[in-house]
């Protein structure tokens, strides 16, 4: 073994050694959620390390593919075409999945492994092992190695801030009391402290949702009125001898300003505005935020882009050594009318206005834009690794194939207004203002093609409970045949 990073020498510390020094500026909370489990998780696998044979041919021998994967959906994010495409690989190759009792592991609350169906906590018997753990969790570390192997592909997806803002506002409108104050998102970041309370009922959805899903802890004025978590002390920098940014990064990462991953891009202020820097959010130092991004460096082994989707579904069939066709989807909880990001009116006159929404969401979403500004970073540090011009070869054929299956398997090739849809086995879950688009197969398709079909057009309530059904058939037991009984 070669020599070790910083980030792996942390990965790999006894739990003993590792608390004392995170003791520094952790609270036990969260000590806990890190420490809880085998933190050494990292030993028998690769950290960014791709399979030598490229995806797009037979894979080597020596390059067996992935099977036991932990997959943190967050919110508003692409994450659901991502569970599509895990459903449908796991589905078809008869793998277990670690299943909610419901659709969410006790969401906004922390994962934990005895909210898993079927899980049985070690006690002297077997254990039936779980292959993929997959649906909406807040991330807990201690409690996901309870329930899957050390050396599964940890991996998520991560969405600028701004583009989540305005999914988000939409989608939870309703579950959110800041927002449901609010007449307009726009209204909201001109002063969102008029609206937003933090701990308030369903406010984890106004700020920072991402660093939320992700488990970390946060500064004292975000601390969540009943949460488990307390705030850490500010860690000391010394301590923190990590290369959070990579080096090497691709051109298009180069756009999002380095600086901004601690000091957000300024808002630009009116006379509406409360806000007139991102310095007036306090929400916690360089060193902490660094702390925190080091930390899921050690943890997760891909972290995806929602704006750079098609690259990061060719660099998960390179780490997972799958073939493409396995991660050729459909986009599935997609909002009627929604774009990517905020910053897409052609209208010269709201470009202006457009351009101040987009960074007072990233301000306002300072924790969150970090992330973001560090795994877009490393997504293109990644790509530049790959080969730019492999991966844009990879890229087009995963999109024909997509448009190919698209024509091949649905009425009118594209997704479809949820009032037509009338298969309920199809027909998306409908939440907040917008409408969620459906799919609605071709008549006439083979018994075959119906069945690979109808795994890529099921939406993920549904997905799951075919899933369950699967794995906790129910038992059916004839009544007993009874006589009328007499009357007293």
């Amino acid at each position: 073994m070669g020599p070790l990073s910083p980030a792996r020498t942390l990965r790999l510390w006894g739990p003993r050694s590792l608390g004392v020094a995170l003791g520094v500026f952790m609270t036990i909370g969260f000590a806990l959620q890190l420490l809880g489990g085998p933190f050494q998780r990292r030993l028998p696998g690769p950290q960014l390390r791709q399979p030598s044979a490229p995806s797009l041919r037979p894979a080597l021998p020596s390059c067996a593919p992935r099977q036991r994967l932990v997959f943190l959906k967050t919110h508003k994010s692409g994450s659901s075409s991502v569970l599509s495409l895990l459903h449908r690989y796991g589905d078809r190759h008869g793998l277990r999945f670690a299943l909610p009792a419901r659709y969410q592991f006790g969401y906004p609350r922390l994962f934990q492994a005895s909210r898993v169906k079927g899980y049985q906590p070690q006690t002297g018997g077997t254990q039936i092992p779980f292959h993929i753990l997959c649906h909406h969790m807040r991330f807990n570390l201690k409690e996901v190695l309870q329930v899957m192997p050390s050396d599964s592909f940890f991996f998520s997806i991560v969405r600028d801030p701004a583009a989540l803002a305005r999914s988000a506002f939409s989608y939870y409108k309703s579950t959110s009391s800041a927002f449901r104050k609010s007449p307009s998102l726009a209204a909201f970041l001109a002063n969102p402290r008029a609206f937003y309370r933090p701990g308030a009922r369903g406010d984890h959805y106004a700020r920072n949702l991402l660093w939320f899903d992700f488990g970390l802890p946060f500064p004292p004025e975000k601390r969540a009125k009943r949460g488990s978590l307390h705030p850490p002390r500010d860690p000391d920098p010394r301590q923190l001898q990590v290369q959070v940014l990579p080096s090497g990064a691709g051109p298009r990462a180069q756009t999002l300003n380095p600086n901004a991953l601690i000091h957000p891009v300024s808002t630009v202020a009116d006379h509406h505005s409360q806000i007139s820097s991102p310095a007036s959010f306090d929400l916690g130092s360089s060193s902490f935020i660094q702390w925190g991004l080091a930390w899921l460096d050690s943890v997760f082994d891909l972290v995806m882009v929602a704006e750079y989707f098609d690259e990061s579904l060719v660099l998960l069939a390179d780490a997972l050594c799958w073939g493409l066709d396995d991660v050729v989807g459909f986009m599935h909880n997609a909002q009627a009318g929604r774009k990517q990001g905020l910053s897409t009116v052609s209208n010269s006159g709201l470009i202006a206005e457009d351009r101040q929404l987009t960074a007072r969401a990233r301000a306002w979403n300072n924790l969150d834009w970090a992330l973001y500004v560090h795994f877009n970073r490393s997504l293109w540090a990644r790509i530049e690794k790959y080969g730019q011009r492999r991966l844009q070869t990879a890229v087009a054929e995963l999109r024909a194939r997509r448009e190919a299956l698209a024509k091949h398997c649905l009425a009118g090739g594209e997704a479809s207004d949820p009032k037509y849809i009338t298969d309920r086995r199809f027909r998306p879950f409908q939440f907040g203002s917008a409408k969620v688009l459906g799919y609605i197969l071709r008549s006439g398709l083979s018994p075959q093609d119906q069945e690979e079909c109808e795994r890529l057009a099921t939406p993920e309530l549904q997905y799951k409970d075919k899933l369950d059904a699967k794995q906790f058939p129910p038992t059916v037991s004839l009544p007993l045949k009874t006589s009328r009984p007499l009357s007293p």
